[in-house]
């Protein structure tokens, strides 16, 4: 009798070291929760920035309310029409809710900050200076003074052809 038997050569497949699994889906999701953006505003207007030969980069976008105008998506204009629209986050809205806009992006701002809050407005080049104007009022009135433009600088422009 021996200690050891002979195998009859049928050798199952070998079971897989599933001990280190756990250690690299930890190390992933952390990875992708540390590098993923998440987006603000989905935007439902087109919106393409006119040009610029001077522009200056902003520094703190927490301190930031941005207003968007322009042309509903193609997807949206059966429903609001064709005519600029302007979108406050995610809604659109009219120029009279500008007022309670700006209030509730204040009250969401440290006391500190709140003197340093700016509006920067998102508007499509092909818009009419008329709704521009009546943001603008709408701001005054609001008494938010602090108001930047978006646009594309001419060096990127020419960068990206």
């Amino acid at each position: 009798m021996s200690k050891f038997q002979r195998s009859t050569g049928k050798k199952g497949a070998q079971k897989i070291n599933t001990a280190s699994l756990p250690d690299i889906v930890f190390m992933l999701l952390f990875f992708f929760m540390t590098v993923t953006v998440m987006r603000e505003v989905e935007l439902k207007i087109q919106v393409t920035v006119p040009d610029a030969t001077e522009g200056k980069k902003l520094e703190k976008k927490n301190l930031a309310s941005f207003i968007y105008i322009g042309e509903p998506l193609p997807n949206l204009q059966a429903t609001f029409g064709s005519e600029p629209k302007i979108q406050l986050n995610d809604a659109f809205k009219e120029v009279d809710d500008i007022q309670d806009f700006i209030a509730q992006e204040r009250e969401s701002l440290d006391e500190a900050d709140q003197a340093k809050m700016l509006v920067s407005l998102k508007i499509d080049k092909n818009t009419k200076m008329q709704i521009v104007s009546d943001v603008k009022m709408a701001l005054r009135r609001a008494n938010a003074l602090k108001i930047m433009y978006a646009n594309i600088p001419v060096d990127e422009i020419t960068s990206l052809d």
